[in-house]
């Protein structure tokens, strides 16, 4: 997905959200079960893994490690859609996220994937831009006083960006001078087959507390995938609010330059139900 297709998909996303309101609202007037869900809500990851960017004209790769380098968030969207009717629903998420940082004087870095020389640094510079959207058709699997669980079936996309501008000091074997410096940009697009399981566990008699968990796993043109949520939240008569803690992980395929990469981190957000 690129900038464009991006911004297009934010777009729609935000057209559901908003639109699902007076939609949901002519559905019950013609006795219709549509119950709905939108979320927006905010999730603070770290990033792990590692990318390979290719050096300026001839030479070995330049292999950062991205949970050394990247520690500010720029911008970010986020939020979700659920709409349910008897036992089957569809689901939506969207999240788009911007990381930068500068790093002065760092070997958080290798060539080649080999160490780099005692009194060798860098100034580095990494932005980070992704989409990561998730689709699925969902099945009830319980809905009882003490909770929910509906299996979910569907796909999720990764699109990725990075952009490292480096400026090396020192002497690197192999390393061409023209090489010392430079811009580079690694992207991926990847989509793959998720399968999983979410739902709510009630708390107390009133079960106005609850704990929202997920789990979904998958594989396609990533080797394997898989995210997990778990949290605390409560109950207003207009919809709930949720604090979790939010795990995705990825293992590409060989050959990629995207090698691996894991999100992890806090998430806060509201939910509105009608």
């Amino acid at each position: 997905m690129n900038s464009r297709n991006g911004a297009n998909a934010a777009s729609l996303l935000a057209l559901a959200l908003f639109g699902a309101l007076p939609l949901a609202a002519q559905a019950q007037s013609a006795g219709d079960a549509w119950k709905w869900n939108a979320t927006i809500y905010g999730w603070f990851p770290a990033f792990g893994g590692s990318t390979s960017f290719p050096a300026t004209g001839s030479g070995p790769s330049i292999d950062v490690s991205t949970q050394d380098v990247l520690d500010a968030l720029k911008m970010a969207f986020m939020g979700s859609l659920e709409a349910k009717k008897g036992k089957w629903g569809l689901w939506t998420d969207l999240v788009y996220a911007d990381f930068g940082s500068d790093k002065s004087g760092s070997r958080d870095f290798t060539i080649g994937h080999g160490q780099i020389p005692v009194g060798v640094s860098a100034n580095l510079n990494l932005d980070l831009k992704n989409w990561i959207w998730s689709t699925a058709g969902l099945y009830s699997l319980a809905d009882k006083p003490e909770g929910t669980a509906d299996l979910l079936f569907g796909a999720r996309m990764l699109d990725m960006d990075q952009t490292l501008n480096w400026s090396i000091t020192g002497t690197i074997p192999g390393l061409p001078p023209a090489a010392q410096s430079g811009t580079a940009t690694a992207s991926t697009n990847n989509w793959d087959a998720i399968v999983g399981v979410k739902g709510r566990i009630r708390l107390g008699t009133e079960g106005k507390w609850f704990i929202p968990y997920y789990l979904d796993i998958g594989t396609g043109e990533s080797r394997f995938t898989w995210q997990g949520v778990a949290g605390i939240g409560y109950q207003f008569g207009w919809g709930s609010v949720i604090a979790a803690w939010r795990y995705l992980d990825y293992d590409f395929k060989s050959g990629q330059v995207v090698e691996s990469l894991n999100m992890n981190g806090g998430a806060i957000g509201v939910q509105f139900s009608f």
